[in-house]
C-alpha cells in the first residue's frame, strides 16, 4: 500500500491497542504503543532509501528482504527494544506484541497489490502479488480516516470503532477477491487456451487491467463494468538467445526489470548509425495508450553498453533525457 494508508493503519492499530488491559492500565503505554504501531506500519518500507542509489537497485530489492519473515521479527524487536529504552515504565512484551502486529499487517496487506512482496523469503524468493487491491485504495484509506476521527472526537469508543473497522475491511477484501475471480473467469471464457492471466486492480472498483497470454499471443485489455475490452495484441515471442539480447541482459537495469516484470513485450532496433537498442515494456501498466514502465539498453556496434534505464516514463522525450543524463 502507499505511505499514507500505512500511516492511518498504524494510527488505527494504536487506537485498537487501547482496549488491551496491559495498555489501558499503564499511563505511559497508550503513547508508547501508538508510536510502536505507527513506526511498525512504516518500517518495512524503509528500503525506499534505495532509490537514492538507482532504479535498478530499488526495483530489484524493494519489498524484498525488508518484507521477509526474518525482517518482520527483527523490525518488531528493534522497535519494541528502542521504545522500552526511551519510555520509562513501558512494558517490553506488550510493545513487542503491537510492533509485531503492525509490521506483520504492513507485509500482509502488501501481498494483495499487483507489485507484491517476497514475504516468504528465505523459504521462497517468489514474489507474492495477488493483484486484488490497488496501491492506493480510496475506500480503505477513507474507512481508516473516518474511524480515527470518530475516536478522536469522542463520538465513539475505540473498541467498537476499530473492531468494526477491521470487520468491515475483512468483508471488503473478501468482496475484492470474489470480483477478481470473476474477472479471471470472464477472461478464461473468452480465451480458454490462456496459459496466464495477469490482473492488476485500478483505483476504480469496477475497472481492472488485464494481460492475457495464450501460446501465441499477448492480449492487453481491461475489465470494466464486468465486460472485457481489448486494446492491443502482440505476438508472444520468448526472449531469444541472440548476441544483442544476451549483451543487453547483462545490464543491471534490464536485469532488474526482468526480475520484477512477469509479462512484457520486447523489441530490437539496429540503426544505421551503429547504435543498437533493446527495449522492454511491462504490459500490465497501460496508461493512455502507453506502457510507462520500461527498460531500455543502448549499445554500440561492438555490443558495449552505452546507456540504459529502467523505471517509469510517460513520453519518449523524457526517456531520451534520462538516457542522456545517465550517459
Amino acid at each position: 500500500m502507499d505511505t499514507s494508508t500505512h500511516i492511518v493503519m498504524g494510527i488505527s492499530l494504536g487506537g485498537l491497542a487501547t482496549i488491551d488491559p496491559a495498555v489501558a492500565s499503564n499511563p505511559v503505554m497508550p503513547g508508547a504503543v501508538m508510536a510502536a504501531a505507527i513506526i511498525g506500519s512504516q518500517a518495512p518500507d524503509f528500503d525506499t532509501i534505495l532509490k537514492l542509489r538507482n532504479n535498478a537497485v530499488y526495483i530489484r530489492n524493494h519489498r524484498g528482504l525488508t518484507h521477509s519473515i526474518p525482517a518482520v521479527i527483527i523490525w518488531s524487536l528493534l522497535i519494541s527494544g528502542s521504545l522500552t529504552m526511551f519510555v520509562n515504565g513501558a512494558d517490553w512484551l506488550t510493545l513487542l506484541l503491537w510492533s509485531f502486529i503492525a509490521v506483520f499487517l504492513h507485509v500482509f496487506v502488501d501481498i494483495f497489490n499487483a507489485y507484491g512482496t517476497q514475504a516468504l523469503r528465505p523459504i521462497s524468493n517468489r514474489w507474492i502479488a495477488l493483484g486484488i487491491i490497488n496501491i492506493f485504495d480510496p475506500f480503505i484509506f477513507s474507512a481508516h480516516v473516518v474511524a480515527i476521527l470518530l475516536w478522536w472526537s469522542g463520538m465513539a469508543p475505540a473498541g467498537p470503532v476499530f473492531l468494526g473497522l477491521y470487520g468491515l475491511l475483512i468483508l471488503y477484501y473478501v468482496w475484492r477477491i470474489v470480483e477478481k475471480r470473476r474477472v479471471v473467469q470472464n477472461a478464461k471464457e473468452l480465451h480458454p487456451d490462456a496459459s496466464h492471466i495477469f490482473v492488476s486492480p485500478s483505483i476504480r472498483w469496477n475497472q481492472w487491467h488485464l494481460v492475457i497470454r495464450t501460446p501465441s499471443m499477448l492480449h492487453v485489455a481491461e475489465s470494466k463494468q464486468k465486460e472485457i475490452n481489448f486494446f492491443e495484441r502482440y505476438q508472444f515471442v520468448p526472449i531469444p538467445e541472440t548476441t544483442i539480447i544476451n549483451a543487453a541482459r547483462k545490464d543491471p537495469n534490464l536485469s532488474a526489470f526482468l526480475s520484477f516484470s512477469p509479462t512484457y513485450r520486447w523489441e530490437v532496433d539496429e540503426s544505421s548509425e551503429g547504435m543498437q537498442e533493446v527495449r522492454f515494456y511491462d504490459l500490465r501498466y497501460r496508461s493512455k495508450g502507453h506502457y510507462p514502465f520500461v527498460a531500455i539498453v543502448q549499445m554500440d556496434e561492438d555490443f558495449s553498453i552505452v546507456s540504459s534505464y529502467t523505471g517509469w516514463v510517460f513520453s519518449e522525450e523524457t526517456l531520451q533525457k534520462k538516457l542522456k543524463v545517465i550517459t
